[in-house]
């Protein structure tokens, strides 16, 4: 049954209004800048929590970004259900309340490892400490938050009627908001969370104060939003009683874009998260990753990281990028799908075989629009269908979970990350063979109401 208290069709004045565009695009900051902060607490709980893990060590370390993307996979179709019975605005009131509950797992993670380091269990020659299986969780309701959330922002930024923009500009709008939260994480989890500080001296309790200072942020970013008007939006989701006729897989340009986005996640994320750790590996071998000459970056006697800023200017080619695909208005979705993945192929085979990082980073310019150019083609003519559509395409993001703990194996069992990169150019070479053949959408796959 549909809730309609806060449920109201735009009319032509209100399809022109930047506010409910503006509302979506700042909540979609909060969960850019979220997952980050939780992919770049990998290396730094590598050496606190899991530093006795043995030649597990990599391998239980991208498990904190799999139970991440797990919570995509298990609950993005409950975000579409939630949209169907209860509307956009309290579909995401719902998804902020799991932030909150990662949130406190995090906290707790955080308390328990700095008062009880001593409960552990094994696995084989592995030591884990219970306080990372605390985070583990809070990482998956994290996931799941994001999930839900992304339900409803994708389908309202791709159907909202924003005068002189088209569908996938709106998108690369949303996204490039989302890119300054994912751009900014690097650091803040480095100079706010942990001062700057060398990664080896870093202690888990100096978590509890930031993440207590989150907390408090997104519940006011709760109560805000309560009160707020974020209008519904016509014929993007099932009306009250209505039955849908057909499977969304039966929709061949959408299930192959689902299939397109988990490759894309995929090793959209494996970069982001496991570039430090390759940094790091590469560091202690004795080949240092430099910036302009430079090992290291000291500022006011607190030690940047040059980890942290391969992650922040792979996530700000996200935001330069995106910010200039959303004045590409005349250059197809699929001409950019095109054009971004033969380029980011050609970077990644070169980064594995000069072992220069920086070509792996060059990457996230090219990363920055594929998510709007596959989401677009794929939810093209489904109309009444797009909601449901949105939570089974939000569920394709799991591939950020699957490639980056594959990435992960493969490293320990090559003793090295070097050439794991390959699993990058498999993902760009499959989206390829989307934009040229897959994202064709046959006359029967529009649906006219």
């Amino acid at each position: 049954m549909i809730v309609n208290s806060d449920v109201k069709t735009l009319d032509s004045r209100a399809n022109n209004s930047v506010f409910p565009f503006a509302i979506i695009t700042f909540i979609y900051f909060i969960v850019g800048f979220l997952t980050t902060v939780n992919e770049q607490l990998q290396a730094p709980l590598k050496f606190t929590f899991l530093s006795h893990a043995g030649s597990l060590k990599n391998t239980f370390t991208t498990l904190i970004s799999f139970f991440f993307f797990l919570g995509y996979l298990l609950n993005g179709t409950l975000g579409s259900k939630w949209v169907n019975a209860f509307g956009y605005k309290n579909t995401i009131l719902r998804g902020l309340l799991f932030m909150i509950s990662g949130l406190f797992m995090y906290l707790l993670s955080s308390w328990f490892g700095a008062n009880f380091p001593g409960l552990q269990f094994n696995v084989g020659d592995a030591i884990i400490p219970f306080g990372f299986i605390i985070f583990v969780a809070g990482s998956y309701l994290m996931g799941t938050s994001a999930a839900v959330i992304q339900v409803v922002v994708n389908p309202y930024a791709a159907s909202y009627q924003l005068k002189g923009t088209q569908p996938v500009q709106r998108l690369n709008i949303l996204t490039a908001i989302n890119s300054i939260g994912t751009t900014s994480a690097p650091f803040f989890v480095t100079v706010i969370m942990f001062s700057g500080i060398s990664i080896e001296k870093i202690e888990i309790k100096q978590l509890l104060l930031p993440l207590s200072v989150l907390i408090a942020c997104i519940l006011t970013v709760i109560l805000i939003t309560k009160r707020l008007h974020l209008p519904d939006i016509e014929n993007t989701r099932a009306v009250d009683g209505e039955k849908l006729e057909r499977s969304i897989w039966s929709f061949r340009h959408f299930a192959l874009g689902v299939l397109a986005i988990f490759f894309y996640v995929g090793t959209e994320v494996a970069i982001g998260a496991n570039i430090n750790l390759h940094a790091f590996e590469l560091t202690e071998s004795g080949h240092p990753i430099t910036f302009f000459g430079k090992t290291d970056i000291m500022i006011g006697g607190m030690d940047l990281g040059i980890h942290a800023l391969l992650s922040t200017l792979y996530w700000g080619g996200f935001l330069v990028g995106r910010s200039v695909s959303s004045f590409l208005n005349h250059i197809s979705a699929k001409t950019q799908l095109i054009v971004t993945t033969i380029l980011a192929t050609i970077l990644a085979i070169v980064a594995m075989i000069t072992q220069n990082l920086w070509f792996l980073v060059a990457i996230g310019l090219l990363h920055s629009s594929m998510w709007s150019c596959i989401y677009t083609l794929s939810i093209r003519g489904l109309n009444k269908y797009t909601s449901k559509a949105s939570g089974v395409f939000i569920s394709a993001v799991f591939g950020g979970a699957v490639f980056t703990l594959i990435q992960g194996g493969l490293a320990d069992a090559f003793g090295s990350w070097r050439w794991t990169w390959i699993l990058t150019v498999v993902c760009e070479l499959l989206m390829l063979s989307y934009a040229l053949f897959g994202s064709k959408i046959r006359e029967k796959d529009i649906v006219n109401n």
